[in-house]
């Protein structure tokens, strides 16, 4: 057993940490390491196995940047163009500071959307987040009826709702790719899932990606769980966090931010396919002027002080184009290098870059409240220390 599996073992077993996890590592597109242990489904004894099928939740973000920049490629959109002149629902925006409306000097564009300096939020306790956490429970109640809200609909009626501030001021993470999403549509007259097939998927051989299941797969999707520190033990939980519906149709609601699956060797194509300057086997998905602009840190100075002050995981991390990037690699948590990117999702699934060194490292579980965990951050170091001589 290697030590990685040890790793994996001893979070699993003796911490209690998540049902199982797998992991894939790529060098020069090669593979050089796969390891899994524990299950998908812990209740009936299922492995976690290489072609399990995961809920992506915010590891959905990088695809998503990348269907944006390929319209950015054709001149389809352009980065600079403000919401409230193009994207319906959107009218000059209002930011809210303590219940007061303030009328912002300046708009969302869509570098905003890109770089979550938009001042769009995720449900929370201010004014504007309570705002916008009442679009997404109207949106989770609607989820199955004869009237579910669509991804059009959903970036109306976040357009409607004040900002947390004045588009441009700050770094914060929200909503912003979910109305990515519905601009991709506008853009492209499909929808999200629809161009993101065409697009991306398709082209990289990505069969097991989607806004859902197909019903031939559903047996291969893993089930999301909790620990009960009470009983120091997982269940599992059913959840369909942030309007994602556990489904086997097309959902009305694609999310930009958090609604793909996937499986390790699907996302590993698409990784490749950025690693590679934006080609896979012959198939270019994006050029490589755009894939140098998609992999490097985008906020401004005073944008990237509230990253480094409300996200202190990320210290060493700028952000930009729905990833982080990392710009000093000795302020990290992770024994990595300069250049690095990639993203996570709130499910435990984690993708990362290494333009140095032509590596690429996935994980994937389904553990509800990750993102990075200290199990992605032990294996990832193990993983370095291995390869990295």
């Amino acid at each position: 057993m290697t030590d990685i599996k040890k790793i994996m073992q001893h979070e699993i077993e003796n911490q209690k940490f998540t049902s199982g996890v797998n992991l894939l590592v790529l060098v020069n597109g090669k593979e050089a390491i796969y390891e899994e242990y524990g299950y998908r489904d812990a209740e009936n004894k299922i492995p976690f196995s290489r072609d399990t099928i995961t809920r992506l939740y915010s590891m959905s973000k990088p695809i998503t940047a990348v269907a944006a920049m390929i319209l950015a490629d054709r001149g389809m959109l352009d980065l600079g163009d403000c919401l409230c002149w193009t994207m319906p629902g959107f009218s000059e925006a209002y930011y809210n500071t303590d219940g007061t409306r303030i009328k912002a000097t300046q708009q969302i564009t869509v570098k905003d959307l890109l770089n979550m300096t938009s001042g769009i939020p995720y449900p929370g306790n201010t004014p504007s987040s309570q705002q916008v956490g009442g679009v997404f429970w109207e949106l989770n109640e609607r989820l199955h009826t004869d009237n579910p809200m669509t991804t059009a609909e959903f970036a109306r009626r976040i357009g409607a709702c004040d900002l947390s501030f004045n588009p441009g001021d700050k770094f914060m993470y929200g909503a912003s790719a979910d109305v990515l999403g519905a601009l991709i549509e506008y853009r492209s007259s499909m929808k999200l899932g629809e161009f993101m097939q065409k697009e991306i998927f398709e082209p990289l051989g990505m069969t097991d990606t989607g806004f859902y299941v197909k019903p031939e797969s559903k047996h291969r999707l893993a089930k999301a769980y909790k620990t009960d520190y009470a009983n120091w033990r997982i269940e599992p939980v059913f959840t369909e966090h942030l309007g994602v519906p556990v489904t086997d149709t097309p959902p009305a609601f694609e999310s930009g931010g958090a609604g793909l699956y996937s499986t390790l060797d699907d996302y590993a194509k698409f990784a490749t396919m950025l690693l590679n300057g934006g080609e896979l086997n012959g198939k270019r998905i994006l050029s490589k002027n755009a894939v140098k602009y998609l992999t490097s840190p985008s906020l401004m100075p005073w944008q990237a002080e509230s990253l480094s002050k409300d996200w202190r995981s990320l210290s060493g991390y700028s952000y930009g184009n729905l990833m982080r990037n990392l710009i000093n690699p000795g302020q990290a948590y992770i024994l990595s290098e300069e250049g690095e990117y990639g993203w996570d999702g709130w499910l435990g699934c984690y993708f990362a870059n290494y333009p140095k060194s032509k590596m690429t490292i996935l994980m994937t579980m389904q553990r509800v409240d990750s993102g990075t965990t200290a199990l992605t951050r032990k294996v990832i170091n193990a993983v370095r220390n291995e390869l990295i001589k």
